[in-house]
């Protein structure tokens, strides 16, 4: 307790425990303290009222009315103080309560919504709300507890649990190819229809190294541009032309053959910095157990590497 009034919870149980004992050294041998630190806090705790809590003798410490009137508040106090660590005590056993998560639209679609059901029958005290949206989303300014991001990761203002790297495949249905003949170098996709994503900070850039050498970027004019990844996708398996997209996203379709991986010695990408897929989380002493619940399982489920790059 300090000189400006303020209450704290220690001074509280003082004054509990010698309203209940009627003594300052009864209360300072349980305490192991010295009696004149019992007399000060109590004193310090008169102050801050602006109440005189008891009357001092030799013989006992007697409440006076105030400290009567004053009692029951106290242990409400202290009886809502000890439940309130006990329900914190327990979530930190069990996870449990509201947790608030954020993803990219078709990401969270395609990998985070599926595993929702074993997430919820792991933890059946966990409630869980998803939000789906490709805008940036700020966790220190959104309500969210855990956001899921594609990208490149520069703020240290948040923890940052990488599950993976993105990668990127150039890609066509075979029936394209067929008809629209195959793609040797990446200066030739001007002579290609191309679909191109566009999001809120505009069309993706496409870019294509070999090796160790840097990233160069080709233009392209679109046939098609979109701000919705689903669209893209299923003109891509009609045959409409060229995407390039992320492996989670196409990986099963190359897998099966319905579309087919171009350019295949070339590394692609939509920008030069790595692509990491991260669960992220405002900076805090103690991340909340949901929180980290949530983490440790979808790093299991995703693995290493990450499922949808198995082969």
């Amino acid at each position: 307790m300090d000189s400006t009034g303020s209450i704290d919870l220690r001074a509280l149980r003082f004054f509990l425990s010698v309203f209940d004992a009627q003594s300052f050294s009864v209360v300072a041998r349980r305490e192991g303290v010295s009696a004149s630190v019992v007399s000060r806090t109590i004193l310090q705790l008169e102050d801050a009222l602006g109440q005189q809590l008891f009357y001092r003798n030799t013989r006992a410490v007697i409440p006076t009315e105030a400290g009567r009137l004053f009692v029951d508040y106290a242990r409400a106090i202290d009886s809502q103080f000890s439940d309130a660590r006990l329900a914190l005590q327990a979530r930190a056993l069990q996870p449990s309560g509201l947790v608030r998560l954020n993803a990219p639209v078709f990401f969270g679609q395609r990998h985070i919504a599926p595993w929702l059901a074993g997430l919820a029958a792991r933890y059946p005290q966990l409630e869980i709300e998803l939000t789906l949206t490709d805008d940036y989303v700020d966790p220190h300014r959104t309500a969210t507890d855990l956001i899921f991001r594609i990208g490149t990761l520069t703020d240290s203002s948040f923890h940052a649990r990488v599950l993976g790297r993105q990668r990127y495949y150039l890609a066509a249905a075979p029936e394209y190819v067929a008809a629209a003949g195959a793609l040797t170098c990446p200066e030739a996709l001007g002579d290609h229809r191309c679909l191109v994503y566009r999001g809120s900070a505009g069309a993706n850039r496409w870019l294509f190294r070999r090796g160790d050498q840097p990233w160069v970027h080709y233009p392209v004019m679109p046939l098609l541009s979109s701000n919705n990844a689903e669209s893209l996708l299923t003109a891509a398996l009609g045959g409409m032309g060229v995407v390039l997209f992320p492996d989670w996203l196409i990986g099963d379709y190359l897998r099966s053959g319905k579309l087919v991986r171009l350019l295949e010695e070339y590394e692609a990408g939509i920008n030069p910095a790595p692509q990491q897929i991260a669960a992220i989380y405002p900076n805090t002493r103690h991340p909340p157990l949901s929180v980290r619940a949530v983490i440790d399982y979808f790093v299991e489920v995703y693995g290493e590497p990450l499922y949808w790059q198995r082969a």
